[in-house]
C-alpha cells in the first residue's frame, strides 16, 4: 500500500481559506490547525470493534458467536466485509454526505477507513475496488455517487486501482430503505450490468456508504462472480447492530 500525508500541501491550504472545510460529524468549519475534523468531535464516531460477525462486520455483543443472527440465516454471495461506524452514530453525517453536497466529508471517511481497517484490506490482497453505482438519473440529480468518491480517496491511500464505471445500475430502483429483505432482492433484479471485461479481475473489494441487509452488495457480487471474479470483499462506511 503507497504510503500517505495527512496533507496536501500549500494548494490545499489556500483553497480551504477561501472554502472552508466542515466537519464531518458536527458540520461546523473546521480551523485548519485541526486537519479534517475539529477537536471536539474526534470521539464522537463510533467504530465498530471485535467481536464483529465474521461475515457482514456487524457489531456483537456474544464473544462466542461468529456470526450475527441474519448471517446465520442467509447465504451471501459476497465473500466477507468490513464496516467503520455504528449507523447510529453517524447517521446525521451521512445524510448531508449523501443528500447536502458535503462531498469533502469523502477525504475523512476514507482516511478513517484506511487508519482502522488497513490490516483487514491488506488480507483482502485486492487487485480492484469498485464502487457501488448508483442509477445515471440519480447521480445526475445529485451532482456525485457518494460511494465513488469514498473509493477514490480509498485507492488514492491504498494504490488500489479503482473501477468507478466497471459496473452500471441499469435499473432504477425504488429505495432500498422502503423494503423488506425479500422485496430488497426482488427490487434489484437485473438491476446491475457488467460494462467491460472483468475477467483479469481476481479480488474486488466493493465501496458503499451504508449495509444493512447485503442485498445491494449481494446483487452486485453475483454480476461479478458471474463474469470471473473469484473473490469479492466490502468495505462499507456505516452498519447497524447485530446479535
Amino acid at each position: 500500500m503507497r504510503n500517505h500525508g495527512s496533507g496536501y500541501g500549500v494548494k490545499e491550504a489556500l483553497l480551504n481559506l477561501f472554502f472552508p472545510r466542515r466537519c464531518p460529524v458536527c458540520d461546523d468549519i473546521v480551523p485548519l490547525a485541526e486537519g479534517l475534523i475539529c477537536q471536539g468531535c474526534r470521539a464522537k464516531p463510533q467504530y465498530i470493534r471485535e467481536p464483529r460477525c465474521k461475515r457482514c462486520g456487524k457489531q456483537l455483543s456474544d464473544d462466542a458467536k461468529v456470526f450475527c443472527n441474519d448471517c446465520m440465516h442467509r447465504k451471501h454471495v459476497f465473500d466477507y466485509g468490513y464496516a467503520l461506524y455504528d449507523y447510529q452514530s453517524m447517521r446525521k453525517s451521512i445524510y448531508r454526505f449523501k443528500y447536502h453536497g458535503r462531498c469533502e466529508y469523502a477525504r475523512f471517511y476514507a482516511e478513517d477507513i484506511f487508519e482502522k481497517l488497513k490490516e483487514e484490506i491488506r488480507l483482502m490482497d485486492a487487485d480492484s475496488i469498485v464502487p457501488i453505482p448508483i442509477h445515471a438519473s440519480r447521480k445526475k440529480n445529485r451532482g456525485y455517487n457518494q460511494a465513488e468518491l469514498i473509493a477514490t480517496e480509498l485507492s488514492r491511500l491504498t494504490g488500489i486501482p479503482n473501477y468507478p464505471n466497471l459496473v452500471k445500475r441499469v435499473k432504477k430502483t425504488v429505495p432500498q430503505k422502503e423494503l423488506d429483505i425479500q422485496e430488497r432482492q426482488n427490487n434489484l433484479k437485473k438491476a446491475f450490468n457488467i460494462s467491460a471485461d472483468v475477467v483479469k479481475l481476481n479480488k474486488t473489494i466493493l465501496v458503499d456508504d451504508i449495509y444493512t441487509t447485503g442485498s445491494t452488495l449481494d446483487a452486485v457480487a453475483l454480476e461479478l462472480k458471474r463474469h470471473g471474479v473469484q473473490a469479492v470483499y466490502f468495505i462499507a462506511l456505516c452498519i447497524g447492530e447485530g446479535m
